[in-house]
């Protein structure tokens, strides 16, 4: 049974339906107004008594809420403060959270988020999601059944496997699928109701965790091979006969786990990993920026991406696709991207070479006569011998942008593009503030995790965070208002484009290569409506279009506001 239904009243006005009533209709996040039910809803619904006396407006309430927020003094405590809300009133945490994007977003997700999910098995305090785990997927059926709401549409899901910069997490990466999904509803407008976060729980290899006795998950050895396959197998072929069109973001799957679930399903289910497909298109969005403030083209540059794993891969194939663009073949735009890992530069002649870098791996008679000191290139000297002129850094590696390495990037190129992406904070790979000193102020620099301005010569320059929530909720967005049967690479680059052209040229100016997080929303906006113009144009739209798509994103984008509540009839 439907625990609510929106409608319509007689004039055109949204209005929800519900059989629930009591303390029950306070326990539901999606309907409580908490101190906002008007005294006609508290004698309808069994509320009289229950609540303080005043009738508070929602801006009374984020007032409220507001002031408790920054009453807490660490940002975990901040952090489990505002799940509680979202976990007490869906609405009134989103008025909050709209308000005051800039300063809460790095609270309910990066940065702070790592520690919430390094600590979640101690401060869970409300169910919300979907576990699936070895000891329940063979009643996968009744599981996805008992969700508490039936039109699911967007599912974020992880086995929690490379978190951030963070890796194996076991059960806490349930707090990244919850903060992603906050992200879809605060920056695109889905509606909170059609959203779930999956748990897959198929263990953990971190001993502290297994010898936890608080830890929550199941305490055992990570699933590999065949009975891992088969684990998400069963869990993907009951998602689609439950919910047939529901568009999956795989999320935190670690290296080759993440093409192979990718590749494997997402012509079964509209699917992206943001960890790949994100974060290439958030990087090019913002290389599409420097090459607007350098005058350049992507195809006239050199890239050197540290950090081989899921992002790094996908930022590199992102690129690619922009040179493309430019008219460049895919052989001779990847001949200009050059991959490091913990081992050095991808060579194909390297012994166990996983097989998504291989791609990108040169032939060794490419490096013949650069000047190394051991057999395989290291960063700085692949930076000096092939000419870098874009510094990309995805490794999760503390200060792996030195001085030295920044110096040598600087010497080939007059705008120098330094991008230290690694979340959290502590894992950047260089601080924007000695980029700029190191390059005497010609650098081009972006961050993955909120930075505070640089001050350098005499002005303020603000550091653009290359944050997917950029390109995911208007992406998603995108996909559930075309019903788009699959994402596709174009409809990535489409995102990218669209974000570097929101970057407005005051900012770019300043030396900022993305928005402000607070144009967040309008920027989700215009990502969704060239997501939906691209479906239309490769035909994977299932629905047809108007050509006013402003309107249908006026009309469709859910937004947080206390709607009347009417009893449902027969109760």
């Amino acid at each position: 049974m439907k625990q609510y239904e929106k409608k319509l009243d007689a004039n055109g006005r949204p209005y929800l339906e519900t059989h629930l009533e009591g303390l029950m209709l306070t326990r539901l996040p999606l309907l409580n107004k908490g101190t906002s039910f008007s005294l006609e809803e508290r004698r309808e619904f069994g509320l009289l008594g229950l609540l303080p006396t005043h009738v508070s407006s929602l801006d009374e309430q984020i007032e409220r809420s507001y002031a408790n927020f920054r009453s807490f003094r660490s940002d975990l405590d901040k952090h489990v403060f505002l799940r509680a809300l979202q976990d007490r009133s869906e609405v009134l945490f989103y008025a909050l959270l709209n308000r005051h994007i800039e300063e809460m977003m790095p609270i309910i997700y990066t940065p702070v988020v790592a520690q919430a999910v390094e600590q979640f098995s101690r401060i869970y305090r409300y169910p919300r999601g979907l576990v699936v785990s070895p000891e329940n997927i063979g009643e996968i059926d009744s599981l996805l059944a008992n969700t508490p709401f039936p039109d699911v549409q967007l599912i974020v899901a992880t086995d929690n496997e490379g978190i951030l910069g963070i890796g194996d997490q076991g059960f806490g990466g349930l707090a990244i699928c919850i903060g992603k999904l906050s992200l879809y509803t605060a920056a695109a407008g889905i509606d909170p109701a059609v959203t779930l976060p999956v748990e897959l729980d198929v263990g953990t290899n971190r001993k502290e965790l297994l010898d936890d006795p608080l830890y929550l998950g199941v305490k055992r050895p990570r699933m590999e091979g065949k009975e891992y396959d088969d684990f998400i197998h069963a869990f993907v072929t009951a998602l689609k006969k439950r919910f047939p069109n529901v568009l999956v973001q795989w999320e935190d799957f670690s290296k080759q786990k993440a093409f192979d679930v990718l590749e494997r399903y997402r012509d079964v289910l509209p699917s992206l990993n943001d960890d790949i497909q994100g974060t290439g298109a958030v990087v090019l969005a913002g290389l599409l920026s420097a090459t607007r403030r350098s005058q350049t083209t992507l195809g006239q540059q050199v890239y050197l991406v540290h950090g081989a794993g899921a992002g790094g891969v996908g930022v590199a194939r992102q690129i690619v696709r922009g040179m493309e663009r430019e008219g460049m073949s895919t052989q001779q735009a990847r001949e200009r991207i050059y991959l490091i890992d913990s081992k050095g530069l991808i060579l194909k002649d390297r012994k166990g070479l996983e097989p998504y870098k291989l791609e990108f791996a040169h032939e060794p008679a490419r490096v013949a006569g650069w000047k190394i000191q051991g057999s395989i290139p290291s960063l700085l000297e692949t930076a000096r011998e092939a000419k870098v002129t874009v510094l990309l850094g995805l490794s999760g590696q503390r200060a792996a942008f030195g001085e030295d390495v920044v110096k040598a990037v600087a010497e080939n190129t007059a705008y120098p593009v330094v991008f230290a992406l690694s979340n959290p904070t502590a894992n950047s790979e260089a601080v924007p503030a000695d980029i700029y000193k190191w390059t005497q102020g010609k650098a081009l620099v972006a961050t993955g995790s909120p930075f505070e301005d640089v001050e350098w010569d005499g002005a303020p320059h603000p550091v653009g965070q290359g944050n997917n929530a950029f390109i995911f909720p208007g992406l998603g967005l995108g996909v559930l208002l075309s019903r788009a049967k699959r994402v596709t690479d174009g409809m990535l680059t489409a995102a990218s484009l669209a974000l570097a052209d929101y970057t407005d040229g005051a900012r770019l100016a300043q030396g900022a290569l993305y928005p402000r997080m607070d144009r967040l929303r309008a920027a989700s906006r215009q990502v969704a409506i060239a997501v939906m113009r691209q479906a239309m144009k490769e035909e994977v739209a299932t629905r047809k279009l108007p050509e006013d798509l402003e309107s249908l994103l006026e009309a469709e984008m859910w937004r947080p506001e206390f709607l009347p509540l009417r009893r449902a009839p027969g109760r």
